[in-house]
């Protein structure tokens, strides 16, 4: 198993943010950013700066692991990239990996009055959370115990959990108070959930040592496995679905200091400072007859017998029971915080906190890394650009850009750092193509 299938596999020893969390970073703050920043807070659906805005398709992905650092400009070499051989490593007793993957389908949002909107938002989401595994392990794993090398290894609270899934959101904003210097909007969207399934691992301790001269690993603690619905990553099955109910909420207040009266649009009078508040991803998926694996790992194994297959590996040398039952998965619940300040008609501002609600080592439970962005844009009607400076979970710092032009948005949170520097530990990219039809 190799790259992101061995980190699953691995991740659940037998198996590897943004905004969301880490979905589109830069371009949710944008006021002509539609539909894709109602997915970061839904009051945005309400008082923007469009009469209707049709997405026809976009994507945004972000990855990141304190275990190992990439140089991009190895990978954007005519040498061909490695990752096993050209990364750099950083094991520990505690390695965390993470993958988000988000896909924004056909959606539309439109204005039903003055003080009213709606939105209809598809997409398709998929989650990997690994946590606290041990690094070392992991790589004498990924090199088929090919390791010359004694080492001990101790992990506690070994989690990781990988779900896919699709949802249908009905968005609804209201203007709550219209003052002429202040106004407030609201927002829910009420989402139909689709599971796809996942995997999920989780061990409360786990210790041993490996012997090279021997080739022998002697382990200690229990490990449990679970799957939902023959899940297999390499071969989703989206004919056998199973469904749930997810919710965002939010609100945004808006400073308006040289608006004279309430009957002016908030949109011919742009504010001089915004502030939202969002919880996204409420709620989660019941999966029935899911499949759990508790393994005993109390045992001394030859690694020799080792072909490339974790849990085979698993069920050839330790004891095991299965069981089962039904299972809920939860979605990735985040607190987001937004500060927008106009220091312009045409330049802004804004600080954004991403925050996971979801307690970690829950195996049960996928979460965002924790990120702090401050993003700079110059941001007109046809044209913005925006450069997102964020610290992440994992101690990583990333700089980016991205541009809307019209109906094309392309943007990375990290693509400058990821260039200049020797070790990245996160990465992102997003493309969106809308049709927006603007205000007269």
């Amino acid at each position: 198993m190799k790259s992101f299938q061995f980190l699953v596999l691995l991740l659940l020893l037998c198996f590897i943010n943004t905004s969301n969390g880490q979905s589109y970073i830069g371009h949710t703050v944008d006021n002509y950013s539609g539909i894709l920043g109602v997915t970061s807070n839904p009051a945005n659906v309400v008082g923007s700066n469009f009469r209707a805005d049709i997405n026809l398709f976009s994507v945004s992905t972000f990855g990141g692991s304190d275990y190992f650092g990439i140089n991009v400009s190895d990978i954007l070499g005519g040498d061909g990239f490695d990752i096993e051989n050209d990364s750099e490593r950083f094991p520990s007793n505690t390695n965390n990996f993470f993958l988000n993957a988000d896909v924004v389908g056909p959606s539309f949002m439109f204005n039903i009055n003055k003080k009213s909107s709606i939105g209809i938002i598809t997409r398709g989401r998929a989650f990997v959370n690994i946590n606290d595994i041990n690094g070392e392990l992991f790589e004498t794993i990924e090199d088929e115990f090919e390791s010359e090398d004694d080492f001990d290894f101790n992990s506690t609270n070994l989690s990781g959990t990988i779900h896919v899934w699709s949802e249908i959101g009905l968005a609804y904003g209201r203007q709550v108070m219209n003052k002429p210097k202040h106004i407030l909007n609201a927002g829910v969207t009420l989402k139909y959930l689709q599971g796809a399934g996942g995997i999920f691992i989780n061990s409360p301790g786990l210790e041993g040592q490996y012997t090279a001269v021997s080739e022998s690993l002697t382990t200690k603690g229990t490990l449990n496995y679970g799957s939902t619905n023959d899940f297999d990553e390499d071969d989703l099955d989206f004919g056998n679905l199973t469904s749930g109910i997810g919710l965002d909420i939010g609100v945004t207040y808006q400073w308006h200091p040289n608006r004279e009266n309430d009957s002016i649009p908030s949109y011919r009078d742009p504010y001089k400072l915004k502030i939202g508040l969002a919880i996204t991803d409420i709620g989660s998926i019941n999966y029935q007859d899911t499949e759990i694996k508790s393994y005993d790992l109390n045992n001394t194994v030859d690694t020799s017998t080792y072909e490339d297959d974790v849990e085979e590996f698993l069920d050839n040398n330790y004891n095991n029971t299965t069981v089962t039952q039904e299972t809920k998965l939860q979605l990735p619940t985040a607190l987001r915080l937004l500060v927008d300040y106009r220091l312009s008609k045409k330049w802004l501002v804004s600080a954004q906190a991403n925050l996971s609600m979801v307690k970690k080592g829950n195996e049960l439970n996928n979460s965002i890394i924790n990120s702090f962005t401050i993003a700079p844009r110059l941001e007109t009607k046809w044209f913005s650009f925006y450069a997102p400076l964020s610290l992440r979970q994992y101690g990583d710092f990333a700089f980016g850009g991205g541009l809307r032009l019209g109906p094309l948005t392309v943007g990375s949170g990290s693509v400058f750092s990821n260039l200049l520097s020797d070790s990245s530990k996160t990465t992102d990219i997003f493309v969106g193509l809308n049709i927006p039809i603007y205000r007269k």
